[in-house]
């Protein structure tokens, strides 16, 4: 971890999630309106000493409705990326160790799911239930993200199960859940570390698309239904749809910067081993 802060960019995408997780506990106080606060004599103001980044049409200040956004975002990003991985995992590790029928079978279910576009797949989900919840959203956009987690995790262990450890393992009379779990998922967990980070920068945009199309979450404030509100009031307003694109953006920026040096620095040769 101190080197990968050593790099300016990781420790900025770092300093920003941060922010973000600390924005999403402490909205209710940090945020200088209630989201859901309007004022009529303040429409689509532009920036100010009252209103920070202006307010939206219907009066809110711009400000505090990212904040409150800022919670349904990471939600859904972690949330859906950790049902998906709880799913994906599993099934990846017994795929890949049993081989033959089994692993035909549920590689092709995945390649199924993984062929179908997701995002049209959860607004389908989100739109036969009629209750666009985070709840929904979450399972709507881990029904297919299970698929990219099993294909990973199965190919590690297709090479994990060809060194010694392993084979030493079985050698002895290990179980097949002690091999897994035990032995061959510890020694693939870098790999899964890098892909939550990606994992949860695509859940975000995901999320952001749908309450975009009007299916996210209703009852809270969301960066992609600002940013459809913003982005019909674009020309006369510009404020909303800019800053909560930025929110958008530089969040998942951040998680694939993360992701993307920490793939590179679990990749090297630990410096032990090397001497």
């Amino acid at each position: 971890m101190r080197a990968l802060l050593q790099n300016g960019l990781v420790w900025l995408a770092a300093t920003f999630v941060a922010l973000l997780f600390v924005t999403a506990l402490l909205a209710d106080y940090v945020a200088p309106y209630p989201p859901n606060e309007r004022s009529d004599s303040a429409l689509l103001s532009p920036p100010s000493a009252a209103h920070v980044l202006g307010t939206d049409q219907q009066g809110r200040d711009t400000l505090s409705l990212l904040l409150h956004g800022a919670r349904v975002a990471l939600a859904v990003g972690f949330g859906a990326t950790l049902i998906s991985m709880f799913i994906g995992v599993p099934l990846g590790l017994f795929s890949g160790w049993r081989g033959g029928l089994v692993d035909s079978a549920l590689m092709g279910l995945s390649e199924v799911f993984f062929a179908f576009p997701g995002i049209l797949l959860a607004i389908l989900l989100v739109f036969i239930t009629q209750q666009p919840s985070i709840t929904n959203v979450m399972l709507a956009l881990s029904a297919t993200g299970w698929a990219g987690w099993a294909r990973l995790v199965r190919g590690q262990v297709l090479q994990e199960s060809e060194k010694e450890y392993v084979n030493f393992a079985t050698t002895v009379g290990a179980g097949t859940a002690r091999i897994l779990f035990r032995h061959i998922l510890p020694n693939i967990m870098s790999v899964v570390l890098v892909q939550v980070s990606f994992a949860v920068g695509a859940a975000i945009l995901a999320e952001s698309s749908l309450s975009f199309l009007g299916l996210g979450p209703q009852d809270m404030a969301s960066w992609g239904s600002l940013l459809s509100e913003g982005a019909a009031l674009f020309v006369c307003s510009p404020y909303v749809a800019t800053f909560s694109g930025l929110a958008i953006f530089l969040s998942v920026l951040s998680f694939n910067i993360i992701g993307d040096r920490l793939r590179d620095r679990l990749a090297q040769p630990d410096p032990i081993s090397r001497s």
